[in-house]
């Protein structure tokens, strides 16, 4: 593991701004950096960067965070290997806490492995650019492939010598140890003999998303009838085939801003869809798609087209995978090349703007395509049709979207020429837990995102009261939590005739203590999850620390919650953004009755959290059957005296301070 001392200094040493700088042209917008997205294509740039407070902020996107969250967003790096990229940046040597014998035996295995397969990546790619038998019949292939000089750079792809142990020899004699040549797969051993798994054949690499050699493709360029086609690497503790997709270090950038990805077959298909301007595309490496290459893609994209050869037969074979993709929450489309094409040949021949063009006109959503391919099967008869419509509503039922499902049995039903009960209820049949799941989900999203009229009968977006005000607490505690100010407390004390009477102190407290206490008083707990995770977090950080300090608060802060921290952080800086100055709109600068805006905040909360009580309550009256509600009436009544008194407390506050 990466010492805490490393990563401290990493933090203090990296400039957000020189980081981001590196992948977006930024430009000076006042204190901060402004430029154009990252992740979506947009002309106007809602994308800011705070040197002062050493966080980032993409409007468009929604996403945010510091140094780490951005290097983990847009390259797709883990911690780890963000802070690994940073500590190169900026020349800072890694120290590595002490781990048990286990882990490091485990540890140092894994990146033994990953330096054996660095080494055979360097050793191939030199044996197939600067070694006679490389050129004659490794280069010779590419270049016959239309494979430009860059592209063969690019994808490092290399040629394994047609001797028994031509690799093996030189990387035993440079130090590598035989153990792990042999779990890579790069050797093979049997008894007291070794040789090269890939002699005589020209090679791919197989790079992780973050850029390292995983394993190898090699394909054989002899006519001999034993040997296979293509092999890959083994599976090893770093070679997973099911977990990884050829080609996805090259295209994850280009997926995330294209905002699709398309799925092809071959390693040929990738390289030469690369060649011709295509980047967002990876490949399955010919075997059957897996959940996890599909969740690989969901990082980047919820937008996948498969890409199929001309063969009917392979249509047919490798359709399966996309009821998997529909499984996953995915939007899939299909497009199919001319009989006798394959995504290489067809890239190959094609120029940039048509190929762009064909894919835009034959790209087919899934339902149309699987109908038009299997209605050819059915013809006239009714039976296989009626087998052809059940599988198309499987399919539709494994599409999480409640929405979504409707509008396929729609678009099914006009297709088939078939009434859509009859799909409803076969749907129905086929699942009905999953379809009920389904529904409860949808309801539920569907009651969060409410509606209503104004008095010109246009929709408008109903605001959720309570999550503003729990983001309002969140930004209280980021902005002003250390801060120390006076707040009124009314406290019940006896007087002179020893009658009991509400005595109003005024008292020093920090915001983050008296947001606490208040918070605690009621018992309440914020009713966002996010939010209540940043609160229990900031509440343990300002216990932990004497001196509270957003940009160290910022550089311990758990990824998952980063992004909403820094929407509340970059607050100020998306009314610069949009200029609102400019157009006489004048933002009130909160920091200058901070005791107020605290006040009135917790009061609200507490006061909306007590009316919603009050009205289950009255729920709860108007729906039982119970002959005596004294008791809930009395609780109704004691609940309405508390925001009589929360209206009498924000009147005062008001007052107070104006």
């Amino acid at each position: 593991m990466i010492a805490k001392s490393t990563i401290e200094n990493v933090f203090e040493t990296a400039r957000v701004e020189e980081v981001i700088g590196d992948f977006v042209q930024l430009k000076r917008s006042g204190s901060n950096l402004k430029g154009l997205s990252p992740f979506v294509d947009e002309k106007s740039p809602s994308f800011m960067v705070s040197p002062v407070k050493q966080i980032w902020k993409d409007f468009s996107s929604g996403k945010g965070g510091n140094v780490v969250t951005f290097l983990m967003e847009h390259e797709h790096f883990s911690y780890p290997e963000s802070i690994k990229y940073l500590a190169k940046k900026y020349n800072i040597e890694i120290e590595e806490t002490v781990q048990t014998n286990e882990d490091l035996a485990v540890a140092n295995e894994k990146e033994s492995m990953y330096l054996v397969s660095e080494f055979a990546n360097k050793y191939l790619h030199n044996a197939l650019l600067n070694t006679e038998e490389g050129k004659a019949i490794g280069l010779t292939y590419f270049k016959e492939r239309g494979f430009t000089n860059d592209t063969i750079s690019k994808f490092s792809l290399g040629y394994s010598p047609n001797s028994w142990d031509a690799f093996t020899s030189v990387a035993l004699g440079k130090g590598y140890k035989l153990e792990f040549l042999e779990k890579t797969g790069l050797t093979i051993v049997k008894e007291e003999k070794q040789f090269d798994r890939f002699r005589g054949r020209v090679m791919f690499p197989i790079q992780s998303m973050s850029g390292r050699i995983l394993g190898f493709g090699g394909r054989i360029l002899t006519n001999d009838k034993k040997a296979a086609k293509y092999v890959n690497s083994p599976e090893s503790e770093i070679y997973h085939k099911s977990k990884v997709l050829y080609g996805i270090y090259h295209a994850k950038q280009a997926i995330a801003k294209q905002d699709n990805c398309y799925l092809v077959e071959g390693y040929t298909d990738v390289i030469q869809f690369n060649q011709a301007g295509i980047e967002n595309v990876v490949a399955s490496s010919g075997t059957a798609l897996t959940p996890d290459q599909i969740r690989l893609v969901s990082r980047l994209t919820k937008n996948i087209t498969v890409l199929f050869d001309g063969d009917a037969a392979g249509l047919r074979a490798s359709i399966r995978g996309i009821d998997l993709i529909l499984e996953a929450g995915m939007n899939v489309r299909v497009c199919a090349f001319p009989d006798g094409e394959d995504p290489d040949s067809f890239a190959k021949k094609t120029p940039y703007d048509k190929l762009v063009l064909f894919l835009e006109e034959n790209a087919k959503d899934f339902i149309q395509f699987k109908a038009s391919l299997l209605m050819k099967e059915a013809k006239s008869d009714p039976i296989k049709k009626a087998d052809l419509i059940r599988d198309m509503v499987v399919s539709i039922s494994k599409i999480p979207d409640r929405i979504k499902q409707e509008v396929y049995l729609q678009e099914c039903s006009r297709i088939m020429d078939i009434s859509e009960d009859v799909l409803f209820n076969t749907l129905a049949q086929i699942d009905k837990k999953d379809v009920s799941d389904t529904n409860k989900k949808f309801k539920e999203e569907q009651k969060a995102f409410q509606v209503h009229k104004n008095d010109e009968g246009i929709v408008e977006t109903k605001v959720d009261i309570q999550d503003e005000l729990e983001r309002k607490i969140i930004e209280i505690l980021l902005l002003y939590g250390n801060v120390e100010e006076e707040f009124e407390d009314v406290l019940i004390k006896a007087n002179e005739e020893g009658e009991l009477v509400e005595v109003k102190e005024l008292n020093t407290y920090k915001v983050f203590n008296r947001i606490y206490l208040s918070l605690q008083e009621d018992e309440i707990e914020l009713a966002n999850p996010v939010f209540q995770a940043i609160y229990s977090d900031i509440i343990n950080y300002y216990n932990q620390v004497e001196n509270f300090d957003i940009e160290s608060y910022l550089k311990q802060i758990n990824p998952e919650i980063a992004s909403e921290v820094t929407s509340i952080l970059m607050n100020e800086e998306r009314e610069v953004l949009h200029n609102w100055e400019s157009q006489q709109i004048i933002v009130k600068l909160k920091d200058k009755t901070i005791g107020q805006y605290v006040t009135e905040t917790i009061l609200t909360l507490r006061w909306y959290w007590v009316n919603k009580i009050i009205e289950e309550l009255k729920i709860e009256v108007s729906t039982t059957n119970k002959e005596d509600n004294s008791e809930t009436l009395s609780m109704v009544m004691d609940y309405l005296g508390l925001t009589n008194m929360f209206s009498k407390k924000l009147g005062r506050v008001m007052s107070r301070y104006t």
